[in-house]
């Protein structure tokens, strides 16, 4: 959480025009709903209509909760606060560089590079499917996938917020 505080507190995205700021806000909140659905903040009923309308308070690890949880028959919002913070702050830093990416065609190479956090889960599935659910491979990948979320979150966030293709941002 203090690097997501970290970012909004140190980014301050270049002034543009109005159609440029609503393109990068499109960009930015369409990257938060996917990291939001990838991470776990929304999650649908494994049978629609086996839930309830609810809201609850979701006891967490330590320094994950506790997570307030919205809960209707279809589908829910863990709303746990690190990871809320977390990807708050990556598409705030996504917004920054689609504004300072505007009219270039490098935008795509700022996807590619803030979406390795969010397909981590994915990647280890892939590699228990080639290698085998028992491989000591994918036991290590699955012991140290906190770790190395969290390296890869620090990366994707000092990338976003020095951006090397527009220029040192730092200072």
């Amino acid at each position: 959480m203090f690097v997501g505080a970290l970012v909004f507190w140190k980014v301050d995205p270049e002034p543009t025009d109005q159609r440029t700021r609503r393109r990068a806000i499109g960009v930015a909140g369409l990257y938060f709903v996917a990291l939001a659905v990838a991470g776990g903040i929304f999650v649908t009923a494994m049978r629609p209509g086996a839930g309830e309308f609810g809201v609850r308070l979701a006891a967490l690890a330590p320094g994950w909760g506790p997570a307030p949880v919205l809960s209707t028959p279809w589908a829910a919002l863990v709303l746990a606060p690190a990871r809320v913070v977390g990807y708050l702050a990556l598409a705030y830093l996504v917004y920054a560089t689609v504004i300072d990416a505007a009219g270039a065609a490098v935008s795509g190479i700022v996807g590619l590079l803030s979406c390795v956090s969010c397909s981590w889960p994915i990647l280890a599935s892939i590699l228990s499917g080639v290698l085998g659910g028992s491989s000591a491979v994918v036991a290590a990948t699955f012991d140290f996938s906190y770790d190395v979320s969290t390296v890869v979150f620090l990366l994707t966030v000092a990338l976003l917020y020095w951006r090397p293709l527009f220029g040192n941002r730092l200072g």
